[in-house]
């Protein structure tokens, strides 16, 4: 089993007053107007939102690819608000594991060699770590696929690429841009029941997502609307259950 770093830190990330002002042309955009909220660590946690709300700019801030025009944003102890471009570089690579909606992989890569990414832009790909790529790709469910690049795999296992990919540098949370948007039903159901798996072994994840069935399997859903937060609250076992439930009782049978 992958080792859950044992971190003392009780917060992935705490978000105070965060505002984003994007000045176009004479006119300000005020994308956030003062978000906050907090993430404990083993969290799994869905943001939602209509278009406009400021969910992408926020997603944007939490991935340290963009920084706020004030507030604090922490990422376990360190204030990511008031990082150089630099820093915020380090706790993208090191801190952060994104999974995206396109699964973002390398085409020319083997699976192995995409899960090895981040290690090998830091230098650091010894024997250790190439066994920990190794574990990950098995514990993702393609220990038979390491020698196929991307072209070779369906969109589900490129998916778990990307997810064994952003959790070799053992982060905070893992980051998850509509991870279930280019997928089928089935295929869904089962990148959401591994995020179950990894998240009841400890990870934290942050989910970003349109989709109501989907933000049901989260343990809370925040809900911004016009730049704040419009609600956050929790999923019961009962309708995270019943989530799952739908979710297999429909899925397309194979013929």
């Amino acid at each position: 089993m992958i080792k859950v770093n044992a971190s003392t830190t009780q917060h992935a990330c705490r978000i105070r007053d965060l505002k984003k002002e994007y000045v176009l042309k004479s006119e300000t955009v005020r994308a956030l107007r003062g978000v906050t909220f907090d993430v404990p660590a083993g969290d799994y946690v869905a943001i939602m939102g209509p278009s406009g709300s400021g969910k992408s700019t926020l997603l944007n801030m939490l991935g340290c690819l963009d920084q706020p025009s004030s507030g604090e944003l922490f990422l376990g102890e360190d204030n990511v608000a008031q990082m150089t471009d630099d820093e915020l570089a380090d706790v993208r690579s090191r801190r952060i594991g994104f999974v995206f909606q396109s699964y973002n992989l390398i085409q020319q890569l083997t699976v192995v060699e995409n899960i090895q990414v981040p290690l090998f832009y830091q230098g650091r790909l010894g024997p250790k770590e190439q066994a920990r790529c190794l574990e990950l790709a098995q514990m993702v469910g393609l220990k038979d696929r390491l020698s196929h690049r991307p072209t070779q795999l369906s969109g589900g296992q490129q998916q778990r690429v990307a997810i064994a990919r952003s959790l070799v540098n053992d982060p905070y949370f893992i980051l998850a841009d509509e991870p279930t948007g280019n997928l089928d039903s089935r295929t869904t159901e089962e990148i959401l029941q591994l995020f179950q798996r990894l998240n009841d072994e400890g990870r934290t994840i942050i989910l970003v997502t349109h989709e109501d069935e989907v933000s049901k399997r989260a343990k809370r859903v925040v809900r911004l609307k016009d730049g704040l937060v419009q609600w956050d609250r929790t999923n019961t076992e009962e309708v995270r259950a019943q989530a799952a439930k739908y979710a297999i009782d429909n899925m397309p049978v194979e013929v």
